[in-house]
């Protein structure tokens, strides 16, 4: 089998199916090194969370031991008085590592969040020893206050709508997007058959996703302009007028090219919310939106048409933990029309719910969404884990606490800018300067930078005469580096997502310098050919 051939067997797969055959094409070579910028895994984890984390691992432990002490054995916690406990704890820890931030969260939670002192105290130490079902199984109260205030700082720009925005921790980005996808078919909001809106490019399960079996839906697209800095044109975001798409998927700041929505986008779907389409169910997946100053979300313009998903993994180097929130707020439409559905369909969602609630028709999508992860029957043991919610808590705390100075959103930027301008500076490419960017990844366009380098004839040749994967293909064959396939995003074809979250400085210098070599060894080909 030939390359080309070879190379036109996994140009179905998602970018990151591919992506296997690139590291092991890639690790073949002993003699040099691999570079894998593909998957936005961050080579970075805030620190002082975990480290409060696991010190106040150590208190819960000394309050289990006062209510039981047994060889290897403790007691359950008892939170009366436990807020003065902690605050003595973290003054006699005071050179600990944490113990600050510790000190520092409850004060925040208590004078800040109007948190109950013991309340707070008892909920984290029973949480962080994880010794109770989650309770209320769709999130722990005070951890969804704290959560919630976070949200409205980072994905509000402290500019909260009115209302309160209800939340379900569940295990990461991932976990959300299956919940969501699986509760709004189950309650006919998405059916077979219906159109879908998808904002382009898009991290690609959300492609996938809708039309498989299970969902059969179809897709409209709306794209992104590239030359308008990765922004949404006016009559991309018209067909959103249509009334027969009923939802809206969105990554924002995108994935790949990394730009979160103008505020000029933000206003006219606002406007269109409000008066023709206030029927319209939207998903944002705003994962990156913290790396985005005055970062603004779809939830927080249209909020009762909005399902938020957020996750903590990006930001805070934390992806192995596998923690997220699906977000809606109180007053929302989708509750509205799963009351307005057919009388038929609502007596099968009746059927479907009633053995958790006397008032099955009254339970809330967010409600919902909890019994459906655990297949309904299995309801009462549904929850993240207590461990991670607090986890999330302490997260969360260290936003709220930086607010004013926002030294760590400073140097997380600072890093992957850094980055940003080292691979750009090795391309010899002027670094795009965009509006609204969050600077995680970043696409290179290659047809692009092939006109740019060596002119429009070259650029037409290698587009018409190698599969649009050659390039990464090659990338990883001949030079050891790993990127994604921007097309398999919808992207354009034979563009490439770098992530700029996974390596080191000069680890960018070294790619820069392989595109350009590898560009300029397809540019001697086509010279050689005489074409």
């Amino acid at each position: 089998m030939n390359s080309r051939d070879e190379e036109k067997r996994y140009e179905g797969l998602s970018p990151f199916e591919l992506k296997d055959k690139q590291i092991e094409m890639a690790g073949s070579n002993p003699e040099r090194t691999m570079l894998n910028a593909g998957r936005g895994n961050p080579n970075w984890v805030a620190t002082t969370p975990r480290y409060a984390f696991f010190l106040l691992g150590k208190f819960a432990l000394a309050e289990a031991h006062r209510v039981l002490s047994r060889p290897g054995i403790a007691g359950a916690p008892e939170s009366k008085c436990m807020g003065g406990r902690l605050l003595d704890f973290c003054r006699i820890h005071s050179e600990a590592l944490g113990a600050q931030f510790l000190a520092d969260s409850y004060k925040y939670a208590t004078e800040n969040l109007g948190l109950d002192g013991d309340s707070f105290t008892g909920e984290m130490i029973d949480g962080i020893l994880g010794d109770h079902y989650p309770t209320p199984d769709r999130m722990l109260i005070n951890c969804e206050k704290i959560v919630q205030s976070y949200l409205d700082n980072t994905m509000c720009d402290s500019q909260p709508p009115a209302g309160t925005m209800d939340l379900f921790a569940v295990e990461g980005g991932t976990a959300a997007m299956t919940y969501i996808f699986n509760t709004l078919k189950e309650n006919f909001l998405i059916n077979p058959g219906d159109k879908i809106a998808i904002g382009t490019p898009i991290f690609t399960p959300y492609l996938d996703i809708p039309t498989l079996n299970d969902y059969e839906l179809l897709v409209v697209d709306i794209k992104m302009d590239e030359k308008s800095n990765w922004q949404y044109p006016d009559s991309e975001i018209d067909k959103l007028s249509d009334p027969s798409v009923k939802a809206f998927f969105i990554v924002n700041p995108s994935n790949p090219p990394s730009t979160s929505v103008a505020p000029e986008s933000l206003d006219k779907i606002a406007k269109l919310v409000q008066t023709t389409r206030k029927d319209l169910i939207i998903l944002t997946d705003d994962v990156y939106g913290t790396f985005v100053n005055g970062f603004k979300s779809l939830a927080a313009i249209a909020p009762q048409n909005t399902i938020l998903v957020y996750s903590f993994s990006k930001y805070f180097g934390a992806t192995g933990w596998r923690l997220g929130v699906i977000g809606i707020y109180k007053d929302n439409i989708m509750d509205k029309l799963i009351a307005a559905l057919p009388q038929d369909k609502r007596g099968g969602m009746h059927k479907r719910y009633e053995s958790i609630s006397p008032d099955p028709d009254s339970i809330r999508l967010i409600d919902r969404l909890v019994a459906d992860s655990r297949a309904v029957a299995l309801n009462h043991t549904a929850g993240l884990s207590t461990p991670q919610q607090v986890m999330m808590a302490l997260f969360s705390f260290q936003e709220l606490l930086d607010s004013d100075s926002h030294l760590y959103k400073k140097e997380t930027q600072d890093l992957v800018r850094e980055r940003y301008e080292a691979l750009y500076k090795s391309l010899g490419v002027e670094a795009p300067e965009l509006p609204c960017y969050a600077m995680y990844y970043t696409t290179i366009d290659i047809s692009q930078l092939a006109e740019k380098r060596f002119g429009k004839d070259f650029s037409k040749w290698l587009k018409s005469t190698y599969e649009p994967i050659d390039f990464v293909w090659n990338l990883a064959d001949k030079k050891g580096v790993v990127l994604m396939d921007g097309g398999g995003f919808a992207a354009p074809q034979m563009s490439v997502r770098v992530s700029l979250a996974n390596l080191l400085k000069d680890d960018y210098v070294k790619i820069g310098k392989a595109i350009s070599e590898l560009l300029a060894e397809y540019q001697d080909t086509w010279r050689k050919s005489g074409k």
